[in-house]
């Protein structure tokens, strides 16, 4: 019998509600919860996929113990009981900490861990342990953020609700992409558009990016100049008198000494610095303060700069000039990277915090702390926020980390460096749900984590808004829950010290029990939950914080009173200017690299990259360009391009897109080792950090980009079945590091394909292509083959029933672009081989081109649109006629941007 079960959706910040179906053992679907108020029913094609996610076979699902290899690498996997691994595991942190102190460990967590997670691993360390040594990756997304609205406003809370979308008059967009990176939120602003023709959309973004496309105006910054673009808004704001004089006389402080600073900055001026036209600065400055309600929306683009702090106050100096906060539609609104990086501050689960909002470096509320805890002390030395934590492990300063639910061997700065640390490590506890994560490769210890639809607890949203996350079956295998993994390694641990207080500190039976502690910890603070519990969130559904004791529900917007959580009770300007990003352009490295996220993968692809279909919109990583710079760097479209500097060097298939500045490089920051030769992006970003959240400047690097010269390309494709698909992915994962150019993907269909692209300097051996032939099924008696020694060209293709099944191409490989349709669809057979195995491949003229689908949900290819748009038909026809852009809405700027291209060449001709 299928059953359904409540919960939420464990990818973005939007924190949609989803229903999840299964039987008793296993996860058969998922929809959109249409109860839950953040997303009403929707899904993005990542959160209509999450079934798919649910399967045992690409799990880590037993406890490993390993033996290290000579470059650090972690080998000899043997299966452990827990028992044993955890009586391991605290036996060397006990020795590490009684040989170098309790700061000679460390833990490093994740903005997917659940709030009860996060609340027992930050108690592991600062009450038991004694150390400030937690950090999670929420350094690496929301950390400046936080530290702007504390800056400015007192604490680290988000002042609006996904409601004020609709409420607005400008929509102010920084740094963001919210139609790919938060499809369900973009929705709502597609519904206020609708509703509010008049609604003014400014997007401010190095690259006409999806979201930027459909706004009324785009200021197409240069990388690093948002201070610029604010402080030259606000210069107008104040030469043309469109301030709120009594809203900042009232309410605010030390407004007097931003303004001698903003003088700098005249529209001329911030124009140079920018990019951006005068005018247009302008225009911007005058529809924000002139709106009725001005709601400003940001993420990354903002965050991950070694001046993202700064970044943040100076977007929110527009709001409190202009009065625009605390009132409906109005407001600086952070949009969040994961679905609890918020509740993970709440707590307190970072190196500067203590649960509640409170600081480590306040000594009341390390006094406030020790007592609710019961411990005689708490350290007042500040922790090792995440970059210098990994800078510890290499150092020596840290011996031994703890890694939980992330994978810094993929997101962090600097590749190489982290790399290196986590080698030199002593040991390396690596808590994991699935098995392929980069960074298991250096585990001493390996943990099988329970993950999505097997976990109970909490998680907050963008929005403050807590809602309950409620398992559907149990973990796989031997996999268990974060919380209860902490707790049992805290009380061994304990014995271990001698420090008998952890039996009792660590004796929660179920995540309820450590929900009902963290949420005292909160009461008479910002984020007071006083009034929460489980039961009320299952009887009231998810509620805003704060939500005191007697309160009717929870508070949808804060400083509606004018009041703020300074010590004065005013809200501050903070003086800053202008500066150069951490990472320069220069004539060695004269592009600036910048990063991004697609629509159809999450992270490092840890959980989507075992999902077929998601790879179907884009399935390597590619590197776009200006189509001017593409002719400056000597590589064609769709030709392979060397990008380096000091840091790292990786090979990537090129794009042009006119969307981009001169001098400006995009790259999704998603791929990594597991799905190409190398580690992605950010083998080349820098480790320079803002000097006050201590976050990392992940969004810019200066890079060389140059033609690869690897003229001899290579593909092997292999139709399999859906439970061989994990298998034959990791066969072709251990050929990336093989070549210079390599990637590896799934193509999904009613059968999964994998794909191995690469490319060499020069012909493939004989010897290699055999192994490879063996790797991808292809010895199998029956099939067909075609060489040219002369061209170098080699191709072989393994039959079966009378289809192809799988195929290598050496030398020439066109057909490598249309056979993983044609195989993952309806199959290709033996008499339409010719095609892929001719000296130079085409596809049959009846198969046409590969289907490149723009509608998932609906399953709609780019060719129909195009049809329909040649026919006249509008964009609203096509997704009333074909239910396109109906579900998740994730494909509407592509049916926006189809549609335009297709007008412009019709009024060409």
């Amino acid at each position: 019998m299928t059953h359904e079960t409540r919960s939420t959706c464990c990818y973005c910040g939007v924190g949609c509600g989803v229903l999840i179906a299964h039987d008793q053992d296993r996860i058969t679907g998922v929809r959109g919860d249409p109860d839950h108020p953040a997303n009403f029913g929707r899904l993005c094609t990542k959160g209509a996929s999450l079934h798919l996610t649910a399967r045992p076979d690409t799990r880590l699902l037993h406890p490993e113990l390993r033996q290290r290899g000579a470059d650090g690498r972690r080998t000899g996997a043997r299966q452990a009981g827990w028992d044993e691994a955890l009586d391991h595991t605290a036996s060397r942190f006990a020795e590490i900490i009684r040989r170098h102190g309790p700061d000679s460990v460390a833990f490093y967590l994740s903005g997917q861990l659940l709030t009860e997670d996060y609340y027992v691993f930050n108690k592991l360390a600062k009450a038991l342990i004694g150390t400030n040594n937690v950090d999670t990756n929420s350094r690496l997304c929301m950390s400046s953020a936080a530290a702007g609205y504390k800056l400015t406003l007192g604490v680290d809370a988000p002042p609006c609700s996904y409601e004020d979308l609709g409420l607005a008059d400008c929509l102010f967009i920084a740094g963001a992409n919210p139609a790919v990176a938060h499809p369900i939120l973009y929705r709502r602003i597609e519904d206020a558009r609708a509703a509010n023709p008049a609604l003014k959309v400014i997007v401010a973004d190095p690259r006409r990016s999806e979201t930027a496309a459909q706004a009324d105006l785009h200021l197409a910054l240069k990388p690093g100049t948002d201070i610029a673009l604010y402080h030259g808004m606000l210069h107008v704001m104040i030469a043309e008198g469109l301030l709120d004089e009594a809203y900042i006389e009232s309410h605010t402080e030390g407004f007097d000494a931003l303004g001698k600073i903003v003088r700098e900055y005249a529209p001329d001026t911030a124009a140079a610095i920018t990019g951006v036209p005068a005018a247009d600065i302008v225009t911007a400055a005058r529809w924000f303060a002139r709106a009725g309600a001005a709601l400003s929306l940001y993420c990354q683009g903002l965050n991950q700069s070694a001046h993202g702090s700064h970044n943040n106050a100076a977007l929110i100096h527009l709001h409190l000039a202009t009065g625009q906060i605390g009132r409906a539609g109005a407001g600086p609104f952070s949009l969040t990277g994961q679905p609890n990086a918020m509740g993970g501050r709440e707590v307190g689960g970072m190196a500067h915090l203590l649960p509640g909002h409170r600081d480590v470096a306040d000594p009341d509320h390390r006094a406030e702390i020790a007592r609710f805890w019961g411990v005689p002390w708490l350290s007042p030395r500040p922790g090792l926020k995440a970059i210098d934590l990994f800078a510890g492990l290499k150092s020596g300063q840290v011996k031994a980390v703890w890694i939980a639910c992330t994978n810094p061997a993929q997101s962090l700065p600097h590749q190489a460096e982290v790399r290196q640390a986590l080698a030199a490590a002593e040991l390396v506890v690596v808590q994991e749900a699935f098995a392929d994560a980069e960074t298991l490769a250096y585990a001493d210890v390996a943990l099988p984590a329970a993950t999505w639809g097997e976990k109970e607890g909490t998680v907050t949203n963008s929005e403050r808004r807590i809602s309950r996350v409620r398992a559907a079956v149990a973990p796989a295998g031997e996999a268990r829950a974060d919380w209860a993994i902490a707790c049992d390694f805290a009380r061994r641990l304990g014995r271990e010290l001698g420090l008998q207080s952890a039996e009792t500190l660590f004796a929660y039976p179920d995540p309820e029990a450590i929900f009902n502690e963290h949420r005292q910890t909160t009461v008479g603070r910002d984020l007071d939950i006083g009034g929460l519990s489980y039961d009320r969130l299952e009887s009231a559904g998810p509620q805003q914080w704060p939500c005191r004791a007697g309160d009717s529900s929870g508070t949808a917007r804060l400083y509606t009173d004018g009041c703020f959580q300074t010590p004065s009770g005013r809200a501050r300007f903070v003086p800053c200017r202008h500066e150069a990003t951490a990472d320069r352009t220069d004539a060695a490295f004269p592009f600036a690299l910048i990063s991004g996220r697609l629509r159809d993968q999450w992270h490092g692809m840890t959980r989507t990259g075992t999902v077929p279909r998601l790879f179907n919109q884009e399935d390597e990583a590619l590197l776009r360009l200006h189509p001017g710079d593409l002719l400056k760097v000597g590589v064609a479209d769709g030709g392979l391009a060397r990008v380096a500097n000091g840091r790292g060097s990786i090979v990537v298939r090129v794009r042009g897109d006119d969307g981009l500045r001169p001098g400006t490089a995009w790259l999704p920051m998603h791929w990594g080792e597991r799905f190409m030769a190398g580690a992605g992006a950010n083998a080349l970003t820098p480790a320079s950090v803002d000097p006050i959240s201590g976050q990392p400047e992940l969004k810019h690097a200066a890079v060389r980009i140059e033609a690869a010269q690897l003229p001899w390309p290579l593909a092997a494709i292999q139709r399999v079945e859906d439970g061989q698909a994990a298998a034959a992915m990791a066969r072709a994962r251990a050929w990336l590091g093989r070549f210079p150019y390599a990637s590896v993907a799934f193509h999904g269909g009613k059968r999964p394909v994998v794909v191995l692209r690469a490319a060499l300097a020069g012909p493939a051996e004989a010897g290699l292509l055999a192994e490879l032939d063996r790797d991808f099924g292809l010895e199998r008696p029956g099939g067909l083959s075609y060489a040219d020694p002369a061209r170098g060209v080699a191709k072989r293709a393994a039959l079966a029933d009378g289809e192809l099944v799988a195929i290598r191409l050496a030398g020439e490989t066109l057909a490598s672009a249309w056979l993983p349709e044609a195989l993952a669809g309806s199959g290709l057979a033996a008499s339409r081989l010719r095609f892929a195995l001719a000296p130079i491949a085409s596809p049959p003229a009846d198969l046409g081109p590969p289907r490149e689908i723009v509608c998932k949900c609906a399953d709609v290819d780019r060719q129909t649109l195009a049809a329909a748009f040649a026919a006249g038909e509008s964009v609203d026809d096509v997704r009333e006629r074909l239910k396109c852009g109906g579900y998740c809405g994730g494909c509407v700027p592509d049916l926006r941007r189809l549609h335009g291209a297709i007008q412009t060449s019709a009024q060409a001709a």
